[in-house]
């Protein structure tokens, strides 16, 4: 099974196969195939010991030695593009590859929400050179305990969708393009599900209508 998998995996198909999959649900909800706007953010994660020393790093801030993903979302929360690195990777650094991965794939992206951790020199670059207005999405430091924060909340939904399938609790792959495959794999399950939900919408009757 794993063989097959990482036939896809080499081939593109999987990665294919969401973008797809991203496009119909998109088509669904009335919106352009390609986005406009997006949302940024980061999770580390453990690392298992099938993972070695040279493709892990410590997260300081978060106390995890393993790796972080990094999501760039559409406004839907579904993925545009994903990037697996150590744990030590800082946002601002990994956010100028996913950007500039993503700003060549996607011409109408024009404005991406982030947090605090991406200032910095980061505005100015992604502006200068990308054409991307990266806009900062502060916390309410008067507002004590959990803050639902508008735009941010999209991508940490992402980040919970992923969560539900097992393997993504914590990396266990040896090839960082295996991850991000991985995150690719579990994300077409929220969109197929969304769309067969529609799907059975349509087909059901009208009230007063037999069955």
């Amino acid at each position: 099974m794993y063989a097959f998998f990482a036939r896809w995996r080499d081939a593109g198909l999987v990665a294919e196969l969401h973008d797809r999959l991203r496009g119909a649900v998109r088509d669904a909800a009335g919106r352009d195939q390609e986005p406009s706007a997006a949302v940024i953010d980061s999770q580390s994660v453990k690392a298992d010991a099938t993972v070695a020393l040279a493709a892990r790093g410590f997260d300081a801030g978060k106390k995890i030695n393993g790796r972080k993903r990094h999501l760039l979302t559409d406004t839907l929360g579904l993925l545009l593009a994903v990037l697996v690195t150590p744990a030590s990777t800082t946002d601002r650094d990994a956010a100028r590859l996913l950007l500039t991965a993503a700003r060549d794939r996607f011409e109408r992206l024009t404005r991406v929400w982030a947090d605090g951790g991406y200032t910095g020199h980061l505005i100015d670059w992604s502006a200068a050179q990308l054409g991307v207005v990266l806009d900062i999405v502060r916390r309410n430091d008067d507002i004590s305990g959990f803050q639902v924060l508008p735009r941010r909340w999209v991508v940490e939904r992402s980040f919970a969708w992923c969560l539900r399938s097992r393997r993504m609790v914590r990396d266990y792959e040896r090839r960082t393009d295996t991850s991000e495959a991985v995150i690719c794999w579990s994300m077409t399950v929220p969109m197929s599900r969304r769309l067969a939900g529609q799907r059975q919408q349509r087909r059901a009757p009208a009230a007063g209508e037999a069955a």
